[in-house]
């Protein structure tokens, strides 16, 4: 077998290998793309590892070991890095230490989501960059609007307050910014329309998604975020190991009778806690308990904090729908009752 640690760049990779049956070393810098394929294609036959560290602009390296049939090992870049002892920090030195991670079988792997997984993802982004395009384009024609007396809020994007919006006199060049506007917005409305109808469609074609609708405030988008990052919920042994896989717990700096918190961590997918915040306040309007949590956290840490909580919730409430296959009313019925009256120790 061949056994190879990359420190991968985006412009090369250094490697450095071991063949385990005659015990031959190497180390080469090779440039990507044609050096690096023409290197592992001459490798086809034999059985090869290759290890690497997490990092992006990757997607094309991991497409062709899998083509080739050579298993590829995706380490936790930040646990790697405590394996680094010496103070000496080089391109060489990394792949060497990945190298040496893997002949010691001490290689900190990660799970690491399949094709149509990333695809999937990619379909989440979309819709969720041209919605924030879209509400640029929005608030700057809120500005013309209102820079000319006229304040109709949401009215604004109703028939009525389109008409009143392209029947304002302005300035050439303001006139020409405002048509640009709208027309930026009719090319982005449609587009959204269609990729929520596409999103509907895979959540309804994916049972886990379509359970994880159920819960108040959730919906398509958000519960199929949850089910791609996620991925299998077997990996997480508690409900407070998935808070802290999304950022939100706070981060912490201990050290012997001194404990201080901070703000939270913000690890993990970006746009899958943004939902979880979004979803969260949604479900507080409405429900009458989430409701009244929410604002007694408010009025003793603030809103912000409040709605970091309640995400947190909602986070893990999902987690456990999902880890037991229950829908949101089963998780009522058959859940923790701890706090309720009549169930002081949570049980029915």
């Amino acid at each position: 077998m061949i056994i190879i640690g990359v420190d991968f760049h985006p412009e090369f990779q250094q490697m450095a290998s071991v063949d385990t049956d005659t015990g031959e070393f190497q180390e080469k810098r090779l440039t990507h793309r044609e050096e690096a394929e023409k290197f592992y294609h001459a490798l086809i036959g034999k059985e090869v590892r290759v290890g690497m560290e997490a990092s992006g602009h990757a997607r094309w390296f991991e497409r062709l070991l899998s083509e080739l049939r050579f298993e590829l090992n995706i380490g936790d870049a930040a646990e790697i890095r405590t394996k680094r002892v010496r103070k000496q920090k080089t391109d060489r030195q990394d792949a060497q230490l990945l190298l040496r991670l893997l002949l010691e079988d001490r290689f900190p792997r990660i799970w690491v989501p399949d094709a149509e997984n990333r695809d999937l993802r990619q379909l989440l982004w979309h819709r969720h960059r041209l919605v924030q395009m879209r509400t640029r384009v929005m608030n700057q024609l809120h500005v013309v609007a209102l820079n000319e007396g006229l304040r109709r809020k949401k009215a604004l994007w109703r028939p009525a307050g389109r008409a009143q919006l392209e029947s304002l006199v302005l300035a050439p060049w303001a006139s020409r910014r405002r048509q640009d506007l709208l027309d930026l917005l009719d090319q982005l409305t449609p587009k959204i329309q269609e990729l929520t109808r596409r999103l509907e469609e895979v959540v309804e074609a994916r049972p886990i998604a379509r359970r994880l609708q159920t819960h108040p405030g959730v919906g398509p988008l958000t519960a199929l975020a949850f089910e791609l990052v996620i991925g299998m919920p077997e990996r997480f042994q508690c409900a407070k190991q998935i808070a802290s896989y999304v950022g939100l717990v706070p981060s912490e700096e201990s050290s012997g009778d001194r404990r201080r918190l901070g703000h939270i961590s913000k690890q993990g997918n970006v746009l899958l806690r943004f939902l979880l915040v979004e979803a969260a306040q949604v479900t507080v309007r409405s429900q009458m308990q989430w409701r009244s949590q929410f604002f007694h956290l408010a009025m003793r840490r603030g809103r912000k904090i409040a709605k970091v909580a309640m995400a947190r919730k909602l986070a893990i409430e999902l987690y456990w729908m999902w880890r037991r296959g229950w829908n949101y009313n089963e998780m009522q019925q058959l859940g923790s009752h701890a706090g309720e009256p009549g169930h002081p120790h949570g049980v029915q």
